[in-house]
C-alpha cells in the first residue's frame, strides 16, 4: 500500500544566519520592539551654562561700561537678546554680587533697567534700590521712592523699609523726618524692633527729652529673649546672657584659629606653651565650665528643640 507522509523541509543553512545582529548601526526601530538607538543631537550643545556663570558674565559686562544710560541699557539688552524668557534669577544673583562688592551705581542702573522691563517688581527689588540710593548719597531719589512705595502699600509696608528710612535720617541727623516715620509706624500699628527703639531713644536723650524717653521705654521695653544662629539653627537666648554667650564663642573661635594655624606661633612661644600646657588646659576647662554655667542655653544649641519668635 502507498502511504503518504509529510516530510519537513531540510534547512541547509545554520540557525546562526537567522539571528539578528545586535550592533547599534543595524538595529531596526520598530514599534515597542527592542531598544531605540540614541544618536547625538546636532542642535543641542553638551556645555550648559548655569545661572552662576551667567551672573558672573553679567557683572563683568556691566563693570566695563561707563555711566551713560544708553550704553548701559544697550549692553544689558544685548546680553539677554537670545534668551527666551527674562533671566530673572541671573539678574538677581548679579545684583547680589554687586552688593557684596559695594557697586552702588551699578546696582541702581541694573535695577532700574530690570524694572523698566516690567520684571522683578517685588518689595525685595525696591528695597535693594532704596538701599543703593541711600548708600550712593542720592537722598532725594530715595525719598521719592519711599513716598511712592508708602502711598501704594500703606497697610502692607514691611517693617524693614521703616527701619531703613529711620537709619538714613538718624545718620544724617534729620530728626524731624525720623519722628514723622516713627509716628506713621505707631499709627499703622507696626511694632518697632530693637534698633528703631534704640535710635529714637538716643535722639530723645540728645535733645534732652527725658520724659518721652521714659515713655518710649515703658511702651517698648527691651526684649527678654534674643535670637542667634548656631550652625544654621535659630537659638533663643536670654538678653542678659548674650554678652557671656558671645564672649564664649569668641574665645572658642580664637582657640580654633590657633590650633589650625600653629605656624603663626613663634618657636619660643611653642616651647613655653609646651612647658605650661597642663596648667593652661586646666584653665581652659575651667573657663569653658564657667561659660556653660553663665549661658544656660548652650545645651539648646547642641540639638534640643528651640522655640520660634513668631
Amino acid at each position: 500500500m502507498l502511504s503518504l507522509r509529510y516530510c519537513p523541509p531540510i534547512i541547509t543553512r545554520g540557525i546562526e544566519s537567522t539571528k539578528p545582529s545586535r550592533s547599534k548601526s543595524s538595529v531596526v526601530v520598530c514599534a515597542a520592539k527592542g531598544p531605540r538607538p540614541r544618536y547625538p543631537r546636532v542642535w543641542k550643545t553638551k556645555k550648559r551654562i548655569g545661572t552662576i556663570s551667567k551672573s558672573a558674565k553679567l557683572v563683568e559686562c556691566v563693570q566695563g561700561l561707563s555711566n551713560v544710560k544708553e550704553e548701559v541699557y544697550g549692553a544689558l539688552d544685548s546680553f539677554i537678546a537670545w534668551e527666551l524668557e527674562f533671566p530673572l534669577i541671573t539678574v538677581k544673583k548679579a545684583l547680589k554680587t554687586l552688593e557684596n562688592q559695594k557697586e552702588w551705581k551699578r546696582i541702581i542702573q541694573v535695577t532700574k533697567w530690570m524694572l523698566s522691563k516690567g520684571q522683578g517688581t517685588t518689595m525685595g527689588s525696591y528695597f535693594t534700590l532704596l538701599n543703593a540710593l541711600a548708600e550712593d548719597g542720592r537722598l532725594e531719589e530715595a525719598e521719592e521712592l519711599w513716598a511712592k512705595l508708602f502711598s501704594e502699600n500703606l497697610e502692607s509696608m514691611p517693617r524693614i523699609f521703616f527701619n531703613k528710612m529711620i537709619s538714613i535720617y538718624y545718620h544724617r541727623r534729620m530728626h524731624d523726618k525720623m519722628f514723622e516715620i516713627f509716628a506713621d509706624m505707631e499709627e499703622l500699628g507696626i511694632r518697632p524692633n530693637v534698633s528703631i527703639v534704640s535710635m529714637v531713644g538716643n535722639v530723645f536723650q540728645e535733645l534732652d527729652m527725658l520724659d518721652k524717653y521714659e515713655k518710649l521705654n515703658k511702651k517698648y521695653p527691651p526684649p527678654k529673649w534674643e535670637y542667634r544662629y548656631i550652625k544654621g539653627k535659630r537659638v533663643r537666648i536670654r538678653a542678659k546672657d548674650v554678652a557671656d554667650f558671645e564672649n564664649a564663642h569668641r574665645h572658642r573661635g580664637v582657640r580654633k584659629d590657633n590650633e589650625s594655624n600653629p605656624s603663626s606661633v613663634d618657636p619660643s612661644e611653642r616651647i613655653e606653651s609646651s612647658s605650661n600646657r597642663p596648667h593652661d588646659d586646666e584653665e581652659h576647662e575651667e573657663e569653658d565650665r564657667n561659660a556653660n554655667r553663665a549661658d544656660p542655653t548652650l545645651s539648646v544649641a547642641l540639638g534640643e528643640k528651640t522655640e520660634e519668635a513668631f
